[in-house]
């Protein structure tokens, strides 16, 4: 892409004439202030338009009717003819023209460009574009319709509208015949044999040139220097596994549009917890060192108590605790089981001091943002369904139960376990709130989701295939939180924010749980395990019914109200709570909030729930160099109300999740700021804080760097791009 030049040419008579800047000069001019020192916002969306004008309709291949259109890309292999034979082309061309009647303009140039970049369907070649945004909309909607007129045309106008974006997967790929999966992201165990760690890489091959982000459960695996067949000093322990998935990741990708990436989890209690966190030092071994691999931990309330007290923390064999107790490491409670594994002689233990290991845990996360935590009691607690859940994945928002495969000495399967996926979407929570239909939105988002859920069925991996059948979890996820909070005129994590936060959630739970037993209805059936769940006890209603949830503030009442949202009442849940425990949900999980990146752009919505990393937002975009993106509804008198992250500090972040975490069955991808002057201690003080207030898990920490870097946040490849 050339050089932004800003050139002149003087007509006949010696008049100056400017041309039009360049899209790249114009959306620059966001990094400076008019002259009278306003913002100068017109400028990005001229940028916008300039991008089209200048680059995507000199690019864009012309076809004389929909008809010619679509019968070129089934015939020369660019869309799947199965998705549009499920429809008449009458009802096709009529799904088209109500796209195009909603004239749908990008906001942003960075939005465009995102699309055009990163989804659009092109050639070949990759020089031309197939496709409009327009266009790509309706093949979403086609793919997850199905042949359901009504709900085709219900995903367009909530897509198009911007209430509901499809996460990346699911976006770039509908309807495409070269493609990949549509879901998200995977979680497998490991167990302790030779087995499955085989079979581990090989899923990591399948799924990552799949497009999906992997995580992987490592607590099972026995500790270096542990026995094998009894004989002592064998084991290599986690850091060769974790090395063979690195590599599997870097070498696997979906056909070049996305880069493989993953994620290994730990207990802290595992012994080989201090050689895990050493590789990612910056002076780790290259032996060890773990360049790409995403660390997280998990840490049981027992471990708190223990730094509470300055005591020493035992490490336990997961070998030995495999032979004592007859089930994985990963699947017993630490917290529950901890002074009866210290008692036990048959069960190898040594001990490091709690507190070392949480400074350890913030020097490295000072040093790179890593490792992720799941607070693991937390986490079970709050889970509704009968299990254990023992990780997370890649961007720390999938909280579901997971169960061991069983292997024969060939490889093959003696017992199929479930391991998880999740496909996600996530709605814009302004456009949302103006639409004033709360409950249809969810409605349609949780049809989409589930068909996703649906039309996967990852052979490859058989316990991933055999999880999704079983539990059809989706993860309905959130964002622009705060760019509606600062249009409103209220400061994110002030008692106005947190409590529209809280009564927000709260109403999603609500018609969540409602859109699922609606399915469960009409397709007569419910998720495998639905009988021994707290939503079959009715259990899980009793925080909704036994107390009322209502706006504490002024401000929040009257915003639900303006928007004629109602709030559900205690009888509302009661009358589900008895549709339910009569009919069933037919999704085991419901809702994940992930950390929406591109997808935010496109939308037009600041990230997830967090607060702006800034108010200009600052990304280097490959050749083109750096981009602006400007806070969504910001303007020179709602300035003030847009405070980044690093401003607002952790507390306020993790107050306004844990309002959300109430209302969410599964996590919410949580990244704590700090400014340049901050401390490990500071750290250690936010994580305690986090834990005290309910947060189920924490992602990356951030610390302010320069005034580029610190707005260039790197996201989630499976869930942010």
């Amino acid at each position: 892409m050339e050089t932004t030049k800003l050139a002149e040419k003087r007509p006949a008579g010696g008049a100056k004439e400017t041309r039009t800047l360049d899209y790249h000069a114009l959306n620059a001019m966001l990094n400076l202030y008019g002259p009278n020192g306003e913002l100068q916002l017109g400028k990005d969306r001229e940028a916008a338009r300039q991008y089209f004008l200048q680059h995507v309709n000199q690019n864009t291949v012309f076809f004389h009717s929909l008809e010619e259109k679509l019968d070129y890309l089934v015939e020369e292999g660019y869309y799947e003819s199965d998705v549009l034979d499920q429809y008449s082309f009458a009802f096709v061309k009529s799904l088209f023209e109500q796209a195009y009647a909603y004239k749908f303009r990008f906001p942003s140039f960075l939005g465009a460009f995102k699309y055009y970049t990163s989804y659009t369907l092109k050639t070949f070649d990759g020089k031309r574009y197939l496709e409009r945004y327009e266009d790509r909309v309706c093949m979403v909607a086609l793919t997850l319709a199905r042949g359901d007129e009504q709900l085709a045309k219900a995903l367009v106008d909530e897509i198009i509208s911007g209430r509901f974006q499809p996460a990346t997967p699911t976006f770039l790929n509908c309807g495409k015949q070269q493609r990949g999966e549509l879901v998200s992201c995977f979680l497998l165990r490991i167990e302790d044999n030779m087995e499955s760690i085989g079979r581990a890489i090989n899923s990591a091959l399948q799924l990552s040139k799949r497009g999906g982000g992997v995580a992987f459960l490592l607590s099972n695996v026995r500790e270096s220097g542990a026995p094998i067949k009894r004989i002592e000093n064998q084991s290599s322990g986690i850091i060769p596994i974790m090395k063979l998935l690195e590599d599997a990741f870097s070498y696997a990708n979906q056909l070049g549009a996305r880069q493989g990436a993953g994620a290994v989890y730990l207990n802290a209690h595992h012994p080989d917890i201090l050689r895990f966190l050493d590789t990612k030092r910056e002076n780790a071994d290259e032996k060890i060192r773990i360049k790409t691999l995403s660390l997280g931990v998990t840490i049981p309330d027992i471990t708190f108590d223990l730094a509470k007290r300055n005591e020493d923390m035992y490490l336990f064999s997961p070998y030995d605790v495999e032979r004592v107790y007859g089930v994985p490491f990963g699947d017993i409670s630490v917290t529950e089981k901890y002074h009866e594994m210290v008692a036990d002689a048959r069960i190898r233990k040594s001990k490091i001091n709690a507190r070392a290991f949480f400074q350890t845990l913030a020097e490295l996360q000072f040093e790179s943002g890593y490792p992720y935590v799941m607070f693991e009691d937390t986490v079970n607690r709050a889970n509704p369904i009968d299990g254990r859940i023992n990780m997370s994945n890649l961007c720390s928002e999938i909280l579901q139960v997971n169960t061991p495969t069983e292997y024969d000495a060939d490889l093959g399967y003696r017992h199929i376990g479930q391991d998880i996926s999740c496909n996600l979407g996530s709605m814009n929570i302004a456009k949302v709130m103006d639409a004033a239909d709360l409950g249809t939105s969810v409605d349609i988002a949780i049809r989409g989701l589930t068909a996703v859920s649906e039309m996967s069925n990852l052979e490859s991996v058989p316990s991933i295939a055999e999880g999704n059948a079983k539990s059809r979890a989706i993860g309905l996820g959130q964002m622009n939180l705060h760019g509606y909070l600062a249009r409103e005129r209220i400061f994110y994590g002030s008692e106005e924010g947190v409590d529209f936060t809280n009564i927000y959630f709260y109403c999603i739970a609500y018609h969540a749980l409602r859109a699922s037993n609606r399915l469960a209805k009409e397709k007569g059936a419910t998720f495998d395990g639905f009988a021994t769940s707290q939503y079959a006890s009715g259990e899980f209603f009793d925080k909704y019914t036994e107390q009322a949830w209502q706006p504490a503030t002024d401000k929040v009442r009257e915003i639900f109200e303006r928007s004629a949202i109602a709030v559900p009442t205690q009888d509302d849940w009661r009358d589900l709570k008895a549709e339910v425990m009569a009919h069933g949900l037919y999704n085991r999980n419901l809702q994940a909030v992930p950390p929406t990146g591109s997808i935010s752009y496109i939308n037009h919505s600041t990230s997830s729930i967090h607060p702006v990393a800034a108010k200009i937002e600052i990304r280097k975009e490959g050749k083109l160099g750096r981009v602006y993106y400007p806070a969504p509804f910001l303007c020179d008198e709602n300035f003030e109300y847009f405070q980044d992250a690093y401003e607002i500090g952790p507390e306020k972040i993790i107050d306004t999740y844990a309002a959300a975490t109430q209302h969410v069955d599964q996590g919410l991808s949580l990244t704590l700021f700090f400014p340049d002057t901050a401390t490990t201690r500071d750290i250690n003080k936010a994580q305690i804080y986090a834990w005290r207030k309910g947060i189920k898990t924490l992602y990356y920490i951030r610390l302010r760097q320069s005034a580029l870097e610190g707005t260039e946040v790197q996201g989630c490849v499976s869930c942010t791009l």
